[in-house]
């Protein structure tokens, strides 16, 4: 009688555990309040579903031109913020004027340095056509002004009157060397003499064969014409050299006749463009310097002729290669600002490379042509969206984007060759002005770690547009979630859903956030499970997707990857897993675990005990001590010493030596959610009075006994509900879970039906005091103004076994103060 007594003062001045309705286990979304029969009367949804704060900062940073103010958007996968970035960005993209067009073109100064020039955009592209047409017409026009009679004569009159002067030279020589008795000849390796006998010349062996006096006539006669000879040598290479200046200044002339009005109807119609005007210049001035890449007939290296000498080197299109025009990047002229979407950012898909070509014999060559741009020269002008964590994983790509970023400026190189062990003849190209509005995309704790680490991060990129992982249960939020599946089945050919399926697929959106009042915005989740629901619609033959299709996706879905959990279960159902799920146990409570399986989470109950016994107040946890705890445990095992201190230890030390373990775990474990039931396991073993096996519990507690939330409190529950449903309903079996995770529970049909039916329990508590009671079945007690607890309570209870363990305690520390006390010391005293 004075238990009960006790125990109902204690109840009614402490909190109670409340249980839980059927109406407080989920939150349902009724077809009726949606406002529709199916999603194809629903248009669908245009731009991000609940998230007004990234929508804001995206529409700032796209809307300022200020340096610096580039786009960092966060926020966890699967929240569909890259499809909604990339609509955006073309949406704005396409309000915008279109970027310039980039060539490179041969530099005649430097052929190691290409030249950089832009044009209008819509140019690039025909600049090149028109110089690919220009060297057709220049090669028509130069064959025919050479092969005309005019030209012929007119090179016939510049090389005449040399020829007869060289006639007339040579003339006069061979008359004065007939003098001496000597012929004289003009061959291509120089003059050569020849001694004479009458009107013929000798032959080797005939002169050969003269006396000696005559041989050293002739040799005399030959010494002295070899003054006129030389002379006469010396005015036939000045004859030929100006020959071939004066053959040269004509076929310069008539090239700039042929070509020059081509040339210059170029230069008329890119006059706006002066880089360009200026190269075509120069190709006026070199092609006349180069007719022999027009002229087959003309031979350059040894006769052969210099379009051969290109196929030799292995590419023919080389000889005209210093004219050709490369359209680096262009665009049509009408489209807008690009938007650039790279999903491999390497050093060369973003900055782009210098190409070489194998020749034969060996080796490699490269020219202006064969320069590739990347995806920032293809965003110039426009947006470049990049994933953050593959741009900060390479650490080239992030010093080159940073660099290119800062300076405004993009420079082709490619990176091997900097850390190439022996450097190869490559170009130079100049580099190209960058206008960019850079994108990256990455979690939260990336760009945090990044903003830590790298102060230029928060130069560059001065816009966060963060995405949240929920969005509001309200209307809004129901509608979106419905205009949402509505696209999707249109863009992915789905059957269109009604919207009971609809209701069912927003009440998963508020479980995949735990939550009663929020939906999540992972829309990758949900659009997969729209697809899936929609075959099962298929399977059934039906044109409209249900609730019950929903419904069965979701459990395929559950059984394609459950096969771990039901493992586990069979070993509870054969005893190879111990656990008690009735009647009373001292100093061991069911507690209640999460596994996570990639896509598959599950909770299960698992055994926590409890020993203690006199000692220097020491709580060991067994998991902590072999290290298969994690931080986060460790700190919610720890806050039990602060608790015990706080309620039985303000005063007199603790005397206790306390163990707890996790019982048959073998794996590492982490989370605060079984500190209570830790708590609840030592303060049945320190009270004597046994826990109700039937009962699991979970949650978190602070040092001051305050119950607090956990997460995945619908798996806890609902593994619980199916290792008891296996081994039979008893109608004394639930879960005590905190106060604070009511408004999280979205609970499955079946722990629904077994509450309603009375089969199983759930109960929330705001501290210990009340889950205690509810597990002992005696009330905690309350400190009264002497600090002590009721003694039939279970704070009483744990106090006066304390007090008792104090007492053994300072007896054997006086027992062990005399037997060590120092000989002399009764006589000090």
């Amino acid at each position: 009688a004075g238990r009960a007594s006790d125990f109902s003062q204690s109840m009614s001045a402490s909190r109670r555990a409340r249980e839980l309705g059927v109406r407080a286990l989920r939150r349902t979304c009724a077809r009726r309040t949606l406002g529709f029969r199916t999603t194809a009367e629903l248009a669908p949804v245009d731009g991000t579903i609940g998230q007004p704060r990234a929508e804001e900062a995206i529409a700032f940073a796209l809307g300022t031109e200020m340096p610096g103010y580039n786009l960092f958007v966060t926020g966890p996968p699967g929240t569909g913020k890259r499809t909604a970035l990339e609509a955006r960005l073309r949406d704005h993209a396409r309000g915008r004027a279109g970027p310039r067009d980039w060539v490179y073109l041969h530099n005649f100064a430097d052929d190691r340095s290409p030249l950089a020039v832009a044009l209008s955009g819509g140019r690039a592209a025909r600049l090149a056509a028109d110089m690919r047409r220009l060297l057709d017409d220049t090669r028509r026009a130069l064959t025919d002004a050479f092969e005309s009679s005019d030209y012929q004569r007119r090179s016939h009159e510049a090389v005449e009157p040399l020829e007869r002067e060289q006639a007339d030279a040579l003339a006069g020589l061979r008359v004065a060397a007939e003098e001496q008795g000597i012929a004289v000849e003009l061959t291509p390796t120089g003059v050569v003499t020849i001694p004479r006998r009458g009107t013929r010349a000798m032959t080797p062996a005939e002169y050969a064969q003269l006396p000696p006096e005559v041989r050293r006539r002739y040799e005399r006669g030959v010494e002295a014409l070899g003054p006129r000879i030389e002379a006469f040598v010396t005015r036939m290479r000045a004859l030929q050299r100006q020959g071939t200046d004066q053959l040269r200044a004509l076929e310069r002339d008539v090239a700039l006749f042929a070509i020059g009005h081509l040339v210059a109807e170029l230069k008329q119609r890119y006059g706006d463009t002066p880089g360009v005007v200026a190269w075509l210049d120069a190709v006026a001035d070199d092609v006349p310097e180069h007719l022999d890449l027009f002229r087959p007939d003309l031979g350059a290296g040894g006769g052969v002729p210099a379009p051969l000498l290109a196929v030799m080197a292995g590419d023919p299109a080389s000889a005209l290669a210093r004219y050709e025009v490369n359209a680096f990047v262009a665009h049509e002229p009408d489209d807008g600002a690009p938007v650039v979407i790279e999903s491999n950012p390497t050093y060369p898909n973003l900055f782009g490379r210098i190409e070489h070509r194998g020749v034969l014999g060996g080796g490699f060559t490269t020219d202006h042509r064969m320069l590739r741009p990347g995806a920032v020269h293809r965003a110039n002008g426009g947006y470049l969206m990049l994933p953050a964590v593959q741009v900060l994983a390479q650490p080239l790509v992030w010093l080159k984007l940073k660099e290119v970023l800062r300076t405004g400026r993009i420079r082709l190189e490619n990176a091997a060759d900097e850390y190439a062990l022996i450097p190869t003849a490559t170009l130079t190209p100049e580099p190209i002005e960058l206008d960019l509005k850079l994108v990256l995309v990455g979690d939260a704790r990336l760009y945090e770690l990044a903003y830590t680490l790298d102060e230029d991060v928060r130069r560059l990129f001065r816009v966060r547009a963060d995405f949240d992982w929920r969005l509001e249960w309200d209307e809004a939020g129901t509608r979106g979630y419905a205009s949402f599946i509505s696209g999707h089945a249109r863009a992915a050919g789905l059957r269109h859903f009604d919207a009971g399926a609809v209701a069912r697929i927003v009440e998963h959106g508020a479980r995949l956030v735990e939550s009663q009042r929020w939906l999540s915005t992972r829309f990758g989740e949900i659009a997969a499970l729209a697809s899936e629901a929609s075959h099962c619609a298929a399977e059934d033959g039906n044109a409209v997707v249900g609730s019950r299709h929903v419904t069965r996706a979701l459990e395929r879905r559950d059984r394609r990857s459950n096969l771990t959990e039901q493992q586990l279960l069979q070993m509870v159902a054969e005893g190879t897993l111990m656990l008690e799920l009735d009647g009373e146990r001292t100093g061991q409570v069911n507690g209640l675990s999460v596994h996570e399986l990639g896509d598959y989470a599950f909770g299960r109950p698992v055994r926590i005990t409890a020993t203690a016994g006199p000692g220097r107040g020491a709580v060991v946890s067994i998991e902590r001590e072999t290290e298969l705890s994690g931080h986060i445990h460790d700190k919610g095992f720890l806050t039990l010493g602060g608790y015990l201190r706080e309620r039985y230890g303000s005063e007199d030390r603790l005397a206790l030596t306390a163990t707890l373990t996790f019982e048959q775990s073998y794996a590492p474990i982490d989370g605060d959610s079984a500190a209570s039931a830790e708590l609840y396991a030592l303060l049945s073993e320190l009270s004597g009075l046994p826990v109700r096996q039937g009962v699991a519990v979970t949650g978190s507690v602070n040092q001051y006994g305050q119950v607090q939330a956990i997460g995945g409190v619908n798996e806890k529950i609902e593994g619980f509900h199916r290792t008891c449903r296996l081994a039979g309903l008893t109608r004394h079996q639930g879960v005590i879970i905190p106060e604070a995770n009511v408004h999280h529970l979205m609970l499955s049909d079946a722990v629904i039906d077994s509450v309603r039916a009375g089969l199983f329990h759930i109960w929330s508590v705001a501290d210990i005091d009340a889950g205690i009671a509810l597990l002992c079945g005696t009330a905690a007690g309350r400190r009264g103004h002497d600090g002590r607890y009721p003694e039939q309570s279970v704070h009483g209870r744990v106090q006066r076994r304390l007090e008792r363990w104090a007492r053994v305690a300072g007896a054997s520390e006086g027992d062990d103060e005399g037997k060590h006390r120092p000989s002399g010391s009764a006589k000090r005293q």
